[in-house]
């Protein structure tokens, strides 16, 4: 028990290091240099992901709003449902839907990718000719998902409302359109987006860098790199899970800014 609470602790020092050195490397500019596979890799995140995540937002927005429109209705205040879903889409079904979808898709296919480059040897000769492997394969790969993240966030909490909408105003047909949106639109600001966006972005960065870090150090052959993408995939729930406890109790904890009561 003690010797894996060791080796806990040094493999977190180790990422906190390894992650420290991508982001040191975007700040300096660094990661410029490598501006076309940084492109490339955006692109390869909108093909890839964009259409899977637009439709579990679609789905977890349709399962809030029957929640909501259901359980308003069981009390006697079917109208309030537009705050239901408002709260519950901006505030915390947008961002673990993020987190989920990256790390189930995203955050395993760098392992796999990057984790392959390195068994094969790929990255060491990458390193042979001058390339700096952290770089090129870190570095490039975070700041391509933070280019269009913040566009596809902002799209997708527009298809969720969309799927809240429905299941609320069309499938369970209790509140009119106008009395939905009134009162939806009280329970959010655009401060509320604005930090919406802030946790889901925390939550990419993280699943991104923790890919990278468990594909550029795996070791023993294609084995290696299955366990890898497993370990990844264990830390970056454990990871979302505190980042989205932390940012709700930071961002709305004290404040929720919900305009009930007086």
């Amino acid at each position: 028990m003690g010797s894996r609470v060791r080796d806990n602790v040094e493999l977190a020092g180790e990422l906190v290091h390894f992650s420290g050195g991508v982001l040191r490397r975007i700040l300096s500019g660094r990661v410029l240099r490598f501006s076309g596979e940084t492109l490339r890799q955006a692109g390869v995140f909108i093909t890839g992901s964009v259409g899977v995540i637009f439709l579990m937002v679609f789905a977890l927005g349709l399962q809030c709003g029957i929640q909501a429109a259901y359980g308003t209705q069981a009390v006697g205040a079917p109208a309030v449902s537009g705050a239901f879903t408002a709260l519950c889409n901006l505030r915390e079904v947008a961002p673990y839907a993020f987190g989920y979808m990256l790390a189930a898709k995203v955050g395993t296919g760098i392992v796999a990718e990057v984790g392959a480059m390195r068994i094969s040897d790929e990255i060491d000769a990458l390193e042979v000719m001058g390339f700096d492997g952290v770089t090129f394969l870190a570095a490039t790969r975070l700041l391509g998902i933070l280019l269009v993240l913040p566009f596809v966030y902002v799209i997708a909490m527009g298809v969720a409302f969309a799927g809240s909408y429905v299941a609320v105003v069309i499938q369970v047909a209790r509140v009119s359109p106008a009395a939905y949106l009134e009162v939806f639109w009280v329970f959010q600001t655009p401060l509320d987006l604005v930090l919406s966006l802030v946790k889901g972005m925390m939550m990419a960065v993280f699943v991104v860098l923790v890919g990278c870090f468990f594909g550029y150090t795996v070791t023993g052959g294609p084995v290696g790199v299955g366990t890898a993408t497993a370990r990844s995939m264990a830390v970056n729930i454990v990871g979302i899970h505190a980042i989205g406890l932390l940012s709700s109790q930071l961002f709305w904890g004290g404040d929720p800014r919900s305009p009930v009561g007086g």
